[in-house]
């Protein structure tokens, strides 16, 4: 096991259990409740035992131990109730997959253990449990601090009566530094007789409030330091990656979630396929199941909208929409510095990496194409013009075309099957999974590290950079302002909120905050549902229960040949055209057309077998803005909504709808549901919850710019005011892209890239 020479406020401290009478070293996970506790018997040469404890409240339905502090090649124990009594099982994972049950430890129940109305208590005896040789030899070390972790989920086991049970991802996990020097306790014998101690140390385990230092003075640091340590696993974080690691720097991309797609070690397999491997982020056609599942471990749970906290970020979770971007998007009027402007070369590189299609199907065909029928007669009327859309991406104006994605061969590939790929097969590149990063560790201007939650990578779970080393953040428009506000860079309010939070330690002296405009100019499409009915249209019984019952047929073909309506996402057409604004500002609208539709207000009757959706955007040219931030607890949300702020993006967006429905008569059988008839544009605008008008492509809360007054990266991605923190996400968008960002910033971050190495003073 690895020793600590710094642990962070996460490690145990004295505990006496007044109920059984044992002492222990315990540690309370704050955000859950739950209490982690071990003694151990007198320091002896054949000692491999020692009693354990959990304390969970009822809503927690499992919960596991790490003895190692990581998933993989450690002892894990894991315990759930079953009616009034414990199921407990010692469990071992070579790989990001289902821990199986490992027969070494031997699991013994202590009477003390109880099932209330509360909370569940587990005390066992763990015998033969400071060592797990038959992987790669794993130890606990009994005489100083080790770095423990935990994990549990509000979702119970699949068979709780079972030891064996197979179990569903955490919903979430964490660290601590445990003190087993501490834990060794002459009562021990009497504890296995169940009798309590005859002295007590303090009642109440809580992580304390400031650093401690545990006796032992060795510093290890498994993970070893880097040239470039990228943090987040996104479109932006594995494109820059790969093309730093390619030049052969040595490269460490730190990913706060854990597996996706089945390439990663997914292992959520569908269960209309079990036997095939696929997982829920593999069939692209499964997206909508996404937002209906009752534990949905995929989103971060500290973000108040959908981001993707797993490997691939927001690329595996996304409806794969891909647009490669436009002139119009990377232009100065959309706010980009000119030496930004020539996006074309590094577009050219993505295309090459990872092409579109419009025809995911293996078999060549389009599925599902009723509402592409119905909807083009419409435009056809209006003098929109169809094309192959990503075949000439400057034509972004009374446009319409098929849907185009980044899937290949049936599948959900993006930068996760290309770009993640490539620097996998470099030694010089490492990804680190299931690990967050808190903030950067920096001496005024100068980035030295990063904070992680792991104790166990390095010294106080801090990961080193090399001489000249950089720190590239790519954790998203509300990650990456996250980190830096716990980093001391940003406004005062939100450095103050770090400040009266537990976290307030990590943060730098006072005098090297930086005050930059992080959170603000936040922007997102404000987005309005239509919805239609047609006698002709297959709704898809509106995406319900594709993954529990899907449709046998469609089914059984995806999994024969990964063809057929599951090989792609529910879009099936796009289209665009630019309004000049009351401003005389231009902007872009876009269409999205798709079968079914939720979340239904009107009137009127309708049959839900034959409804469609349109939903309308605003994209580049929307001046409306917002600002993302933290509350106490340093969950990240918008502190300001940002859509349709300005009333001359309300009045595109009113005409835009008029002109999309102006025609709806020329279709025969073709109603409109939502707004109803009684419902005027204007007022289904004023009126739409503003929430729901969230599209989930944020930008802009890192925004590049020339100065530091209004921008939080200057011209070359770098943080003001700092020599080598850098930001590659969508964050530093100054404007929305014209379409569906994903492609936008996977060029962004070619040219990010670029223009990193060519900085002198680097490593």
């Amino acid at each position: 096991m690895l020793n600590i020479a710094i642990v962070t406020a996460q490690q145990s401290v004295a505990f006496h259990d007044s109920e059984n009478g044992f002492n222990f070293q315990a540690y309370t996970d704050p955000s859950h409740n739950v209490t982690y506790a071990a003694v151990f018997p007198p320091v002896c040469a054949n000692s491999t035992e020692f009693i354990g404890e959990f304390i969970v409240p009822v809503a927690n339905k499992w919960v596991g131990l790490s003895i190692g502090g990581a998933m993989i090649n450690a002892l894990l124990l894991v315990a759930w109730p079953n009616g009034n009594s414990i199921v407990s099982s010692a469990r071992i994972a070579t790989d990001y997959v289902q821990p199986t049950v490992y027969a070494g430890p031997t699991l013994t129940t202590l009477p003390s253990s109880h099932v209330n109305a509360t909370h569940w208590k587990w005390v066992f005896r763990c015998q033969n449990c400071t060592s797990w040789a038959d992987t790669t030899g794993g130890s606990l070390d009994i005489s100083t601090t080790d770095a423990w972790a935990w994990a549990l989920s509000t979702v119970a086991v699949n068979n709780p009566a079972d030891p064996a049970s197979t179990f569903q991802e955490h919903t979430d996990f964490g660290f601590w530094g445990q003190n087993v020097g501490g834990a060794h306790d002459s009562n021990y014998a009497n504890y296995l007789n169940g009798q309590g101690a005859t002295a007590t140390p303090t009642p109440t385990p809580t992580a304390p409030t400031t650093t401690s230092s545990p006796t032992s003075t060795a510093v290890t640091n498994p993970v070893g330091s880097w040239d470039y340590i990228v943090v987040g696993s996104g479109a932006g974080g594995l494109v820059v990656a790969d093309r730093l690691s390619e030049a052969g720097k040595k490269v460490l991309v730190i990913e706060r979630g854990g597996p996706s797609v089945a390439i990663t070690g997914g292992n959520v397999v569908w269960p209309a396929a079990p036997n095939s491997g696929l997982t829920r982020f593999d069939v692209p056609g499964l997206f909508e199941s996404e937002f209906s599942d009752p534990n949905p471990f995929w989103f971060c749970k500290d973000i108040t909208f959908f981001a993707g906290c797993l490997v691939g970020g927001g690329t595996s979770v996304n409806g794969g929409l891909y647009w490669f971007p436009t002139t119009a998007e990377f232009a100065t009027s959309n706010g980009w510095p000119s030496n930004w402007t020539n996006h074309q070369p590094y577009t050219a590189k993505l295309q090459a990496r990872l092409p579109s299609t419009d025809v995911p199907s293996t078999d060549g065909k389009r599925y599902l194409e009723q509402p592409y029928n119905i909807v083009s007669q419409l435009l056809n009327a209006q003098g929109y013009g169809n094309t192959t859309i990503n075949s000439n991406s400057d034509w972004k104006d009374h446009v319409y075309g098929y849907s185009a994605w980044n899937f290949q061969q049936g599948l959900r590939w993006g930068p996760v099957h290309t770009y993640l790929q490539t620097s996998l097969a470099r030694k010089n590149f490492k990804l680190l999974i299931n690990t967050q990063v808190n903030s950067v560790v920096r001496n005024g201007s100068t980035i030295t590290g990063v904070l992680t939650n792991d104790t166990s990578i390095g010294p106080g779970g801090v990961v080193s950079l090399n001489p000249n080393g950089r720190v590239i953040l790519s954790a998203g428009s509300f990650g990456t302002p996250r980190i830096l506000f716990q980093s001391g860079i940003g406004p005062a309010d939100m450095i103050q909120a770090v400040q009266n939070s537990p976290s307030a330690s990590q943060l730098p002296p006072a005098s090297q905050f930086i005050n930059l405009p992080v959170g603000y100019n936040a922007a997102d499409n404000p987005s309005i549902n239509l919805v239609l009915q047609h006698p002709s249209i297959d709704s898809y019984d509106n995406w319900n229960n594709i993954w529990t019952t899907p449709r046998p047929a469609d089914a059984a073909q995806f999994v024969a040949n990964h063809s057929g309506p599951f090989a792609g996402a529910s879009p099936k057409l796009n289209f665009w055209r630019v309004y000049l604004g009351p401003d005389g500002v231009q902007r872009y609208l876009q269409g999205t057309v798709r079968p079914g539709a939720s979340g239904i207000t009107t009137s009127l009757a309708y049959n839900s077998s034959q409804i469609f959706t349109i939903t309308v955007y605003l994209s580049t040219g929307t001046t409306s803005r917002g600002r993302i931030g933290i509350d106490s607890t340093l969950k990240a949300s918008p502190i300001v909504f940002p859509w349709l702020t300005d009333p001359n993006d309300t009045a595109v967006l009113v005409q835009g709808i008029k002109d999309i429905i102006a025609n709806l008569k020329t279709v025969p059988n073709l109603q409109l549901i939502a707004p109803d008839n009684v419902t005027t544009v204007e007022s289904y605008v004023a009126n739409y919850d503003p929430s729901s008008m969230c599209s989930n492509h944020w930008t802009g809360s890192a925004r590049i710019g020339s100065n530091s007054s209004t921008s939080v990266v200057d011209q070359n991605a770098k943080v003001w005011n700092t020599n080598n923190l850098f930001v590659v996400d969508a964050s530093i968008f100054p404007g929305l892209p014209v379409g569906n960002p994903q492609a936008a910033i996977m060029s962004a971050a070619e040219q990010a890239a670029t223009k990193i190495l060519a900085l002198a003073g680097g490593p």
